[in-house]
């Protein structure tokens, strides 16, 4: 019998709108203090890379897993650690009720209001619109329950219809299924039926005025780390292969790039005692006096 290897990993090709980027800067590595965390706009500075190469050149397939990340010069301008952290972007709403269908009493669900949820993802609110999101709830007190959630299975438009009902410990109001568009969206859950060991215990989908948070699994969250540094191996080199001049009346020591430009100047000088005893020798930087007239192809041609 032949044996095989099937993948089953798929690289993520989401919007920049279900991205959620989430930036946290230190100074340096040993600063744990003063944790503060800064959201940045994916739809501003994220943007997807289009698979051109087998669609004959035109741009209509996302490349999976490649996006391209610009990083804002006004969060980006100081030495130090900056963890970027994407995760599927939050939806942050509240359970306006907690029903079952007119037609089929045993389907239980959750209802949500579209004025309860955020301008920015109400197009994500439509007839199976939010089918594989995960939802998590938080607690009165504004904290998550932690390692908890249910998986969105069906969400449909539904509008509330009154039922007259013998048993007075059920609902009055129950929901159908809207062929129109309306403010609400009935959401199937799973898990939500009771196990056949005990028919009565039904698992917790969440109660009417809850806040909950659901979430797209397009993609699991990853983080990136950026480290301005004011050195690299390119500057460090051009300290210790790059053309240098040293200016014998005024001891300016000049340093010069791989273009000849004037990358760093300093002042060499010695200190001596009152008997003219050497003490020490100074290299003093000028970064903020930089004598432009030690040009590296001004000098060389002097003759």
């Amino acid at each position: 019998m032949a044996t095989g290897n099937y993948g089953i990993v798929r690289p993520a090709d989401v919007s920049p709108e279900d991205v959620e980027i989430v930036l946290h800067y230190v100074p340096s590595r040993d600063q744990s203090s003063n944790f503060t965390l800064t959201r940045l706009d994916s739809l501003q500075y994220l943007r997807p890379y289009f698979n051109n190469a087998s669609t004959g050149g035109s741009d209509v397939e996302l490349l999976g897993g490649l996006y391209n990340m610009t990083l804002p010069a006004d969060q980006f301008n100081a030495l130090g650690i900056y963890t970027l952290y994407f995760r599927p972007a939050q939806i942050r709403t509240v359970i306006n009720d907690c029903g079952v269908l007119s037609s089929s009493p045993n389907i239980k669900g959750i209802i949500i209001n579209l004025q309860d949820v955020p301008s920015t993802y109400r197009n994500k609110f439509i007839n199976q619109g939010l089918v594989g999101f995960r939802v998590e709830y938080l607690n009165d007190d504004g904290t998550k329950i932690p390692n908890f959630y249910r998986i969105i299975t069906s969400s449909f438009y539904c509008e509330p219809v009154t039922q007259n009902l013998t048993n007075t410990l059920q609902k009055a109001v129950r929901y159908r299924y809207s062929e129109g568009t309306t403010n609400l969206i009935f959401c199937t859950l799973t898990p939500s039926s009771s196990p056949t060991t005990r028919p009565n215990a039904t698992p917790f989908i969440g109660n009417p005025a809850q806040n909950i948070i659901i979430t797209n699994t397009f993609f699991n969250p990853t983080v990136v780390e950026v480290e301005i540094v004011e050195h690299d191996a390119s500057t460090l080199a051009i300290a210790l292969y790059g053309n240098q001049t040293k200016s014998i009346e005024d001891g300016i020591y000049t340093m010069y790039d791989s273009d000849n430009n004037i990358y760093r100047q300093y002042n060499l000088y010695v200190i001596r005692d009152q008997f003219n005893e050497l003490l020490y020798e100074i290299r003093q930087d000028r970064i903020n006096n930089i004598d432009f007239s030690k040009n590296f192809q001004n000098i060389i041609t002097i003759q």
